[in-house]
Formats: structure tokens, C-alpha cells, sequence
């Protein structure tokens, strides 16, 4: 089963500068994290328009929670963790889960 590490930035104070670190140098280290299968990102929009307090959202997933466990506290995993303190000027949120699809 699929483990979802999911990661929610606040609004930064520098969003341009927010982008460049976390393109040029966050997206490396968090794909660097042993057992990562899946990550994506996406800017966050609200959906009548109104101001969101989601800046940035990220998904991780691993194969298990296991496997998300040992991938974080792995040096790449530490590594990463450490960086967002370097450029989340809006704070960053972190939950995990175990993800069960929906049939639709």
C-alpha cells in the first residue's frame, strides 16, 4: 500500500526566491530520499478565488510507512528536512497517511 508523505508551504514572503531555492535546490534533495516512488508538486489555488493560505504543496510517496520512516531519517532524508527551514518563510506543514483509492 502506498504511504503519502504530504508536505503544505504557507505563503513565503519571497515567493520568487521560494520557487528558485525549491527548484534549484530542495526538489534534488527531497528526490534523493531512499525508497521515494512518486513526488510531486503543485502551487495551491483556493476555488472560489479567495486568498489561499497554502503557498506550495508537495507529495511524497513511499512503498510503506516503513519505508517512509527509514527514507526520512536516512542522511538524504535529514538533509532535506533540514533545507526547509533554509526558505519556508510561510512555514511548512508535514502529514502522512496511508493512501486507499476511491473507485469512481
Amino acid at each position: 500500500m502506498t504511504h503519502r508523505l504530504l508536505v503544505t508551504y504557507g505563503q513565503p514572503t519571497d515567493p520568487a526566491a521560494f520557487d528558485a531555492h525549491y527548484r534549484d535546490v530542495h526538489a534534488g534533495l527531497a528526490s534523493a530520499i531512499p525508497g521515494l516512488v512518486r513526488f510531486s508538486t503543485g502551487h495551491a489555488a483556493t476555488m472560489d478565488g479567495s486568498p489561499c493560505p497554502a503557498y506550495l504543496v508537495a507529495e511524497l510517496d513511499f512503498e510503506s510507512e516503513e519505508a517512509m520512516g527509514a527514507g526520512m531519517s536516512s542522511e538524504e532524508g535529514r538533509a532535506a528536512g533540514a533545507d526547509v527551514g533554509t526558505f519556508a518563510t510561510g512555514g511548512a506543514t508535514m502529514v502522512h497517511f496511508d493512501v486507499h483509492e476511491v473507485a469512481v
